[in-house]
């Protein structure tokens, strides 16, 4: 496995830790449907959130966020609706990112719900 496979594996476990620690239940990692992957699906409170997690040793170039784009958007919307009829749920989904910056030694972690909206 490249180095840049272990950080992201590595900010993942990160972000599955934070979830936990912050009341989340942790109900799939690294779900696939059809050409899409999401990172995480979590639930807390009655809402399904479905988080693509982002690791990055730098945000020199662009903040991380941002890299999420719409082709990528589309893809976690469609795996997240065959999530939702495939397990016949019914309740809120919300769609999150979290990024994993690594400074040094230190990580610093952003939860941001509600990153963006699909309709």
């Amino acid at each position: 496995m490249g180095k840049h496979n272990e950080f992201g594996k590595l900010g993942e476990q990160k972000a599955v830790d934070f979830l936990t620690k912050n009341g989340y239940k942790i109900k799939y990692r690294n779900y696939r449907y059809l050409k899409a992957e999401v990172d995480i699906i979590a639930q807390k409170e009655g809402i399904l959130a479905i988080i693509e997690v982002k690791s990055r040793s730098s945000d020199f170039l662009e903040n991380i966020a941002e890299t999420v784009n719409q082709k990528k958007i589309k893809l976690l919307v469609s795996a997240a609706d065959f999530y939702v009829s495939e397990n016949n749920l019914d309740g809120d989904v919300r769609f999150d990112i979290i990024t994993i910056l690594k400074k040094g030694k230190r990580f610093e972690l952003e939860h941001l719900e509600d990153a963006f909206y699909y309709f």
